[in-house]
């Protein structure tokens, strides 16, 4: 069985802030929680893209980061810890604004996938500036979005090489 990290004293799992700042609880798996939180964002990713294209997913995007800055706010003052694991809005909204910029193919989507959670983990400056310096909700989502936008520049950086080779 599974055992999942228990929210905040106070907030119970059904509480809006629980559940916008773990993604409907895929922060609170064991184990690489911004991966699961990445990998939960992607079905809502494509059903937003769906519904309106790509357009809808960067506003969703949008929304969700000034959301999240709210709800990661609320989280960890509850919690008394800053930039908990569990938290995992900040992948959510950063990998929906790295889709909205790719075209739509499963390869495309995946590689996104990849090289977000690869400038997440290893916050290349300045990402890990705004890591270490910036506390709090903006500090929690914006080292994703600098995450995102370092995703989306290699992304098509490698896509104007591949078409120069062809």
């Amino acid at each position: 069985m599974v055992q999942l990290t228990s929210p905040p004293r106070g907030l119970s799992f059904s509480h809006p802030v629980v559940l916008i700042s773990t993604w409907f609880g895929s922060g609170l798996l064991p184990k690489a929680p911004g991966t699961w939180g990445s990998v939960a964002a992607m079905p809502f990713a494509l059903l937003i893209w769906w519904l309106g294209g790509a357009l809808w997913l960067a506003l969703a995007g949008v929304a969700l980061f000034a959301v999240g800055i709210w709800s990661s706010q609320r989280y960890t003052l509850a919690l008394g810890r800053d930039d908990p694991s569990e938290v995992v809005v900040d992948e959510v909204a950063a990998l929906w604004l790295v889709l909205s910029a790719l075209p739509v193919t499963p390869f495309n989507w995946f590689a996104g996938f990849l090289l977000f959670r690869i400038f997440d983990i290893v916050k290349p400056w300045p990402i890990s500036w705004a890591d270490g310096r910036i506390k709090g909700g903006i500090g929690i989502m914006l080292d994703d979005m600098i995450a995102a936008f370092y995703a989306v520049l290699l992304f098509v950086a490698i896509d104007i090489a591949i078409a120069s080779l062809t």
